[in-house]
C-alpha cells in the first residue's frame, strides 16, 4: 500500500510539472505557480520542478503593476510569512517551511530577506540544489541589489565554490571599495579558490600536496594582500604580481580589477584609470567597469584638488573641482546613454539636475527611476521637491502622499517625507493638516530640522483661531 501511495504521488507530481511547465512556456505564470508547487507538495526534491517554478515567479514579479497600498499591504504579509518560516524552522519543521518560502518568493522573489529565508529552509531540508538556484536566479535579476549580492556570495563560501565566491566579493568590492570587511573576504575567496586550483593540478602526483603548501610566496602576497594600508614594498610586490597575471590571462577582467583596486590603495590614481581603460578596451559593455573607472577618475580629481588645498592654492583647488563637478555630470549623462535601463544610473542623473536647479530634466530622470522598487520612495520624495521648487504643490503633495504610504516606520525619509507633507499643508493654509503632519515628526525626532519652532508657530496660529 506503502509503495502504490509512493508510485501514486510521484505520478501526480511528473503530472502537475508537465501541466505547470506547459502553462510557464505559455506565459500563464499564475496557473504555473499553482500547478507547480501542487507537485512540490507532492515531490519536494523535484529539482526541475523548482526550478522552473523560481522563473515562473520571477517572470510574474517583474510583470506585475500594483498600486502603493497594495504594495504596502504586500510588505505586512511577506513580514508576517517570513515570521512564520523562522518559527518553522526553529521548532524542526524544515520541510514545512521550505513550502511556505515558496509561497514568501511567489510574492516577491527577489527580495533579499525572502531569499536568504529559502535558503535556511532548502538547506535545513537537505535540498542544497534549490538553495543554489534560488540565490542565482535573484541575483540574475536585480544585480543591482548590493545586499542579495553579498547574501550571494557569502552563499558560495558556505558551499565551497571559492571561484564564484571570489567573483562575487570582487563586484561588492567594486561598489563598496572601502568596506574592510568585503576585501578580507574577498582576500580569503581568492585564497581558498587558488588552493582549490592548485589542489585540482596537484591531484594524484607524487608530493603534490607538499609542493602545494610550500609555496610560501603565494601565502606571502595574501598576507599583503589582507593589509588595510599596504607599505611601498607590499605594493610593489602585489603591483608587479597583478602585472604578471594580465599578462597571462589579457582578457580576464578580474585581474585588471585587482590591479586597479591596488593603485587606488596606494593612491596611484592615475594608473588606476589607465588600467581600468584598458580594460574597457576590451570589454566596453561592461557597466561595472564603467562604474570603476568613474570612481577612479573621481578619486583622482579629488586627490589633485586636496594637493592644492594643502599647498595654499585655493583658486586652483576651486578650478579642478569645477572641473570634477563637469565630469561627472558628463561621466553620468554618457552612461545613462550606454545602459538607459539602469533606474539607478537615471535616479542618480535626476540628481545632479536637482542640485543644479534644472527641476524640468530631474523630473524627467525621477519619473523613470521611480519605476524601480529600490529608487521609487526616494524618487517620489525628489518628484515632490522639483514640483514645489516649481510652485506645483498640488502635484508636489501627489508624490509625497505616495511615498509616504511605502514607508511603514519612522526613519530618516520618512520625517523628511512626513515634514515636507506638513510644510506644504502649511502653505496652502491648512494649519490643522499640516498640525497633524508636524505632531508626528516631532512625536519621533524633536530635534529635526526647524520641527521645534513650526510646532510653536503651529500652536499660536490654532490658538489665535479658537480665540
Amino acid at each position: 500500500m506503502a509503495e502504490d501511495k509512493s508510485e501514486r504521488q510521484a505520478q501526480q507530481a511528473q503530472n502537475f510539472y508537465a501541466k505547470g511547465h506547459a502553462a510557464y512556456e505559455r506565459g500563464n505564470y499564475d496557473i504555473a505557480i499553482d500547478l507547480l508547487m501542487q507537485c512540490l507538495t507532492r515531490a519536494s526534491s523535484f529539482s526541475r520542478a523548482r526550478k522552473v517554478l523560481r522563473s515562473a515567479q520571477i517572470a510574474k514579479f517583474k510583470r506585475r503593476e500594483i498600486g502603493a497600498f497594495a504594495n504596502a499591504i504586500l510588505d505586512i504579509k511577506q513580514a508576517y510569512i517570513r515570521t512564520k518560516v523562522k518559527g518553522l524552522l526553529g521548532s524542526g519543521n524544515p520541510d514545512r517551511a521550505l513550502i511556505a518560502c515558496e509561497k514568501l518568493l511567489t510574492m516577491n522573489p527577489l527580495h533579499a530577506l525572502n531569499v536568504e529565508l529559502a535558503v535556511q529552509a532548502a538547506e535545513a531540508s537537505g535540498h542544497p540544489d534549490a538553495a543554489l538556484f534560488t540565490v542565482e536566479a535573484a541575483y540574475e535579476n536585480n544585480q543591482d541589489d548590493m545586499s542579495l549580492l553579498r547574501r550571494v556570495a557569502d552563499f558560495y563560501m558556505a558551499v565551497g565554490d571559492f571561484t564564484k565566491a571570489r567573483d562575487a566579493y570582487i563586484k561588492l568590492n567594486a561598489f563598496v571599495p572601502n568596506d574592510q570587511s568585503i576585501f578580507k573576504k574577498l582576500k580569503d575567496a581568492e585564497a581558498r579558490a587558488t588552493m582549490a586550483a592548485g589542489w585540482e593540478e596537484t591531484a594524484g602526483k607524487k608530493d603534490g600536496f607538499r609542493d602545494l603548501i610550500a609555496d610560501k610566496d603565494q601565502a606571502d602576497k595574501l598576507d599583503k594582500q589582507n593589509k588595510a594600508v599596504l607599505g611601498g614594498s607590499d605594493a610593489d610586490v602585489l603591483i608587479a604580481d597583478a602585472i604578471k597575471h594580465i599578462e597571462e590571462e589579457p582578457k580576464n577582467m578580474n585581474y585588471y580589477r585587482s590591479l586597479a583596486r591596488l593603485y587606488v590603495q596606494v593612491k596611484m590614481f592615475d594608473k588606476a584609470v589607465e588600467t581600468l581603460a584598458a580594460a574597457r578596451k576590451i570589454n566596453p559593455s561592461d557597466p561595472e567597469l564603467d562604474r570603476s573607472l568613474t570612481n577612479a577618475k573621481i578619486s583622482s580629481f579629488e586627490a589633485r584638488i586636496e594637493e592644492f588645498k594643502a599647498a595654499g592654492h585655493k583658486d586652483s583647488a576651486d578650478q579642478i573641482e569645477n572641473e570634477m563637478n563637469q565630469f561627472i555630470f558628463d561621466d553620468l549623462l554618457a552612461r545613462v546613454q550606454s545602459y538607459p535601463n539602469d533606474l539607478r544610473l537615471q535616479f542618480e542623473l535626476g540628481m545632479q539636475y536637482f542640485n543644479n536647479g534644472y527641476f524640468d530634466d530631474a523630473i524627467g530622470r525621477f519619473q523613470l527611476s521611480q519605476r524601480s522598487p529600490k529608487e521609487r520612495v526616494l524618487s517620489l520624495y525628489h518628484l515632490a521637491l522639483c514640483f514645489s521648487k516649481k510652485g506645483q504643490n498640488d502635484m508636489a503633495t501627489m508624490q509625497l502622499e505616495a511615498a509616504n504610504d511605502q514607508l511603514l516606520i519612522m526613519d530618516e525619509l520618512k520625517k523628511k517625507v512626513v515634514f515636507q507633507l506638513g510644510v506644504l499643508a502649511e502653505e496652502s493654509g491648512d494649519i490643522e493638516k499640516a498640525f497633524g503632519y508636524y505632531k508626528d515628526v516631532y512625536a519621533s525626532d524633536i530635534g529635526f530640522e526647524d520641527i521645534d519652532t513650526r510646532m510653536k508657530n503651529i500652536y499660536k496660529l490654532r490658538k489665535a483661531k479658537e480665540g
